[in-house]
């Protein structure tokens, strides 16, 4: 019975040895991991280029959009275009009912006929026939005028008495008012004569009414007047328009250009001819160069911002106007300069900037002094040399001299 209770004793000391044992080894281990610091990420400073950019979103927008619309009042026969279409110069786009428009220009037609008639038949007709007439009218006067001195003599002689005289100078009077009359009607159906230029008056006026009509007519089919998009249709068949307002808008083909809002804080950065690089929102892999082409003196004081204009000079085939476009404009670039990723760097937008050096297994507060920033770099101008291991993120809690044990960036 002793003997079972001694064995049962040294079964419960055995355990309690192996409880004590194992905790004695983790406070040992905690108190190594304690003494030599935390295992922690760190960046060597390399050497490499930085090209500093400001990104930002915009979308596409031509220089010129031109507003289509209706010259006169009519209703819509036809659309033969679509919204986004590309279209030519003289293109029909919208057709307007055109039977009256072809009636008047048809009745001025038929006076433009009229009066060219009228006109070449006094020229043709009324003028010899004026003429002629003054002729005739000269012969029978100076018959007339024959008679009379003939009948003065008779009556001097006293062979026919005064009332013979009389009557033959009447009929003398009358010969005069004839040729007179005959010649007016000469002078008038003459080239500059009144009958003439009235004729020729209401050819002019039926000519210009004709031109009145054609050009209302033309008014009925209204064309493209340029190559270009169509970006916006607010007609549809039937619809009865008005003078002025837009049923179409046309985005000519030409220049492209992209608008951005860039925070005010970079301006100091923008310079006129520097390079972009631009992907479309819906083509993010098909990346096109741009140039800053337009930097608006004012701010925009809502919002803190300022327009940017970049020009295209090869825009890709899936550009469309107002279409989202991410930008990086191109502000600076450095060769081969020391740089650190921006995340290792504590206080970087800071008047004070530093960073955990890692050296004799401490990390050590280091100042730094900081350059051009893009692509996740930032440039380290003094304060650290190519080579030196500092931590690889400014938001481990490290204390300034703490021990630390380091593991590479590169290291799974």
């Amino acid at each position: 019975m002793k003997i079972t209770e001694l064995l049962s004793k040294l079964k419960q000391q055995r355990w309690l040895i192996a409880i004590a044992v194992v905790v004695l080894a983790m406070a040992l281990y905690f108190a190594v991991q304690k003494f030599l610091g935390p295992k922690l990420v760190v960046h060597p400073v390399e050497v490499q280029d930085v090209v500093q950019t400001i990104v930002a979103s915009g979308h596409v927008e031509t220089p010129l959009r031109v507003d289509i619309a209706s010259q006169i009042t009519g209703t819509v026969a036809s659309i033969p275009v679509t919204e986004g279409q590309t279209v030519n110069a003289r293109q029909l786009l919208i057709a307007l009912e055109d039977g009256e428009a072809k009636a008047l220009v048809a009745q001025a037609r038929a006076a433009v006929t009229q009066a060219e008639a009228r006109l070449r038949q006094i020229r043709d007709l009324g003028l010899p026939s004026a003429r002629q007439a003054l002729e005739q009218a000269k012969i029978n006067r100076a018959n007339v005028a024959k008679q009379t001195a003939r009948t003065a003599e008779l009556q001097a002689k006293g062979f026919v008495g005064q009332s013979a005289l009389d009557e033959a100078q009447k009929n003398l009077a009358i010969a005069d008012s004839q040729v007179r009359t005959a010649q007016l009607q000469v002078d008038s159906n003459a080239q500059q004569g009144g009958d003439y230029l009235v004729a020729d008056a209401a050819l002019q006026q039926a000519k210009a009414s004709f031109d009145v009509a054609v050009a209302r007519l033309d008014y009925t089919t209204i064309e493209a007047p340029a190559e270009g998009i169509l970006i916006a249709r607010n007609v549809e068949r039937g619809d009865v328009v008005q003078p002025g307002k837009v049923l179409m808008v046309l985005s000519p083909g030409g220049q492209v250009q992209l608008v951005a809002q860039i925070d005010e804080r970079n301006l100091a950065n923008l310079r006129l001819g520097e390079k972009a690089i631009v992907a479309a929102d819906a083509f993010p892999d098909e990346k096109f160069a741009a140039e800053v082409a337009y930097i608006n003196p004012a701010i925009d004081p809502l919002r803190g911002s300022v327009e940017v204009k970049l020009n295209v000079p090869a825009p890709p085939l899936h550009l469309r106007q107002d279409m989202t476009v991410s930008i990086d404009i191109e502000v600076a670039r450095r060769l081969r300069t020391l740089v650190l990723p921006t995340e290792a760097v504590h206080n970087g937008t800071g008047a004070e900037p530093w960073v955990l050096l890692i050296a004799n297994g401490r990390a050590n507060r280091q100042p730094v002094k900081l350059g051009l920033r893009g692509g996740g770099k930032i440039e380290i101008l003094s304060g650290i040399q190519a080579g030196d291991q500092v931590l690889a993120s400014a938001t481990a809690a490290i204390a300034d001299g703490a021990r630390v044990r380091v593991v590479h960036s590169n290291t799974k």
